[in-house]
C-alpha cells in the first residue's frame, strides 16, 4: 500500500509518497498552490506537476491521497479540489484539508495540540481531547493573515515609504528594502509593487530584511516583529480560549518558514504564549509539515480516518 502526503502552502507544495509503515519513498517540490490566492488552474497545475514528479516511473496507484491546502476549510473548497483531482485523473479517495492540520499532525500526531503556522500567510489552529477543532486567522492577505511573512515585509515597505514622506521615523530598512529590491529610492516602489505586479512571495522574502535590521538596532523593524508575535499569539489564545485548553498541558507547534527565517519571532511568541498557556510545551516543526499528510492518508486509506470537528 502507498499513500500521497501533500502540503501545499502560499509559497511551496512538498509532495511525499509513503509506504505502509509510513516510510517515505520520494519527495517532490513546487511552487505554491493557494487555493483563493492562486486559482483552480493554478492549482492544478501545481499537484499534477508535483504527483507525476513524486510517483515518476513508478508503476503505483495510490490507495489514498491527503491534500493539506492553505486557504481551504469549506465543503466548496473541497469539492473545488475534488474537481481538480478528477481533471488529473487521480480517482483514488482525496482528503482536503487545511494544511495547519498537517502541520499539527507532523508535530503533535493525533494528541490535542495548538499549532500556529506564519508562511507567507499566518493562522492559529487547535484540538482539544474531545477532537473538536478551532481556528483564528488565515483570512488571506487582504482580510488579515497577521504575522505572516507577507504581513512583516508589507509592513517593512509601508514604514519605509512613511519614512520617506517624513510621517515616519528613519530607519534602517529603507537602506536594506531598497538593496534587497534593487531599488535606487523608495519612490521606486510604485513600479515595482503596482506596474509590476504585487508578487506574495517576493514580499514576503522582505520579512528576512526586518530580521537584519532588528538585529542591527532599528526601533521600527524591532516594533514591527513584535507586533508580529503579538498577533500571532493573540490568534493562538483565541484558539486555546475557545476550546478550554488554556490549563491543559499541551505541545504548541510552531510551522512555516517565517519562524526558520527570523528566530527571535519564534523565540518572542514562545514568551508570550507561557501568559497564554502557561502549561503547554512550545516547539518548532522539525519535520516537513507533509509528514502530517502522509499520516492522515495512511488513516484515510486503512478506513480510520476521523477528521476534527470545528467546535
Amino acid at each position: 500500500m502507498h499513500v500521497l502526503g501533500i502540503d501545499a502552502g502560499g509559497t511551496k507544495t512538498v509532495c511525499l509518497l509513503a509506504d505502509d509503515t509510513g516510510r517515505v519513498l520520494a519527495e517532490s517540490h513546487a511552487g505554491g498552490a493557494n487555493l483563493q490566492a492562486s486559482g483552480e488552474l493554478e492549482v492544478e497545475k501545481v499537484l499534477h506537476r508535483v504527483m507525476e514528479d513524486t510517483l515518476g516511473s513508478r508503476d503505483i496507484r495510490p490507495e489514498a491521497i491527503c491534500l493539506g491546502i492553505a486557504g481551504v476549510d469549506r465543503p466548496s473548497d473541497a469539492q473545488a479540489v475534488d474537481g481538480i483531482m478528477r481533471r488529473i485523473g487521480f480517482k483514488t479517495r482525496t482528503v482536503v484539508v487545511n494544511d495547519a492540520l498537517v502541520a499539527l499532525v507532523a508535530g503533535a500526531g493525533e494528541q490535542a495540540g495548538v499549532v500556529i503556522v506564519a508562511g507567507t500567510g499566518s493562522i492559529a489552529y487547535g484540538v482539544d481531547t474531545t477532537r473538536r477543532a478551532a481556528r483564528a486567522g488565515g483570512w488571506g492577505y487582504l482580510l488579515g493573515d497577521e504575522g505572516g511573512g507577507f504581513w512583516i515585509g508589507r509592513t517593512a515597505l509601508a514604514a519605509v515609504v512613511r519614512a520617506f514622506d517624513g510621517r515616519g521615523p528613519a530607519t534602517r530598512l529603507t537602506d536594506l528594502v531598497l538593496a534587497e529590491m534593487q531599488l535606487r529610492t523608495p519612490s521606486e516602489l510604485i513600479h515595482a509593487i503596482y506596474d509590476r505586479g504585487l508578487h506574495r512571495p517576493l514580499v514576503a522574502s522582505l520579512a528576512g530584511v526586518v530580521q537584519q535590521a532588528m538585529l542591527s538596532g532599528d526601533a521600527v523593524a524591532s516594533h514591527i516583529l513584535a507586533r508580529a508575535g503579538e498577533e500571532l499569539v493573540a490568534a493562538a489564545a483565541s484558539v486555546v480560549t475557545t476550546l478550554g485548553m488554556r490549563g491543559d498541558v499541551f505541545p504548541t507547534i510552531l510551522a512555516g518558514g517565517i519562524f526558520r527565517a527570523i528566530p527571535a519571532l519564534a523565540s518572542d511568541v514562545c514568551v508570550r504564549m507561557a501568559e497564554v498557556a502557561p502549561r503547554s510545551e512550545v516547539r518548532q516543526l522539525d519535520v516537513e509539515p507533509a509528514r502530517g499528510a502522509v499520516t492522515l492518508a495512511l488513516a484515510a486509506a486503512r478506513g480510520t480516518l476521523t477528521l476534527p470537528l470545528y467546535r
